[in-house]
């Protein structure tokens, strides 16, 4: 199992900028690859993006494209690795709780394929 901690949000305006953090550590933290889910009050977990474990591809969700970016630092004796979600023009509609997620196992894009969950971290963004 994949131990995940996420750090980074907070309460910002319309059109400003935040950086989330997931620290990962355990059995496979930088083999695999990881993700950014939202979920909003009422609505389902959402995907948001997706990173290799070379950080060499990603993969955003429709709504976020453009405004997010996520990258990936890999300790060099890969026990521990860190996911950032860096979230530009951020929208009202962007409020949720983010979380982290490795262990994948299926559709990436869909919640029920990721085996390990952070403990999420609250985005508020003002209008």
């Amino acid at each position: 199992q994949v131990q995940l901690l996420e750090s980074g949000g907070g309460l910002v305006q319309a059109g400003g900028s935040l950086r989330l953090s997931c620290a990962a550590s355990g059995r496979t933290a930088t083999r695999d690859p990881m993700s950014w889910f939202r979920q909003a009050p009422g609505k389902e977990r959402e995907f948001v993006a997706s990173i290799t474990w070379s950080g060499t591809s990603t993969f955003y969700a429709t709504s976020v494209k453009g405004r997010f970016t996520i990258s990936r630092d890999n300790a060099r004796d890969n026990a521990k690795s860190t996911v950032y979600l860096q979230m530009d023009s951020l929208k009202p509609e962007d409020t949720a709780v983010y979380y982290c997620a490795a262990d994948p196992d299926g559709t990436f894009t869909q919640p029920d394929a990721w085996g390990s969950w952070g403990q999420g971290t609250q985005v508020t963004v003002s209008s």
